[in-house]
């Protein structure tokens, strides 16, 4: 893993963190606990997701050193889910070319889908980066 590896983007941190008091930045980040519980409680009443505007930078840090950097990007990948995920672009961007037409014809598998990759799309995707650069076998 490299140490100076960008993953995440704090351009996209606070563009997502617009739309924060539903928790979208936190899932960006790899935090799906917190994220859905900002996205019942309205960011904890508008509280926490003001306080996020100050802490983007450290969970943009933290994700830069947990996630695998590779030929997939997060920001894209989380852009096209954010906003079209239904449709199942954002696994077609990541290869996943089956899942993603079945995405594409059943409203992202009843939107049940696009939750699930909002709790583990990060995993997915530096996994992806992680197979492209050692080989589908190699865990590390």
């Amino acid at each position: 893993m490299t140490l100076n590896q960008d993953t995440h983007s704090k351009l996209i941190g606070y563009l997502l963190w617009i739309f924060g008091f539903l928790g979208s930045h936190r899932f960006y980040y790899g935090k799906p606990i917190t994220g859905t519980i900002w996205f019942f409680t309205l960011g904890l009443l508008f509280i926490g997701w003001f306080i996020d505007l100050f802490l983007i930078p450290a969970m943009d840090r933290e994700a830069d050193r947990r996630y695998e950097a590779g030929a997939v990007s997060y920001s894209i990948s989380w852009i096209l889910l954010t906003f079209i995920g239904i449709f199942g672009v954002h696994r077609m961007y990541m290869g996943k070319w089956i899942t993603g037409i079945i995405y594409l014809l059943t409203g992202g598998l009843f939107l049940i889908g696009v939750l699930y990759d909002f709790w583990t799309l990060n995993n997915q995707i530096s996994e992806r980066n992680r197979e492209q650069r050692f080989g589908p076998d190699q865990t590390f």
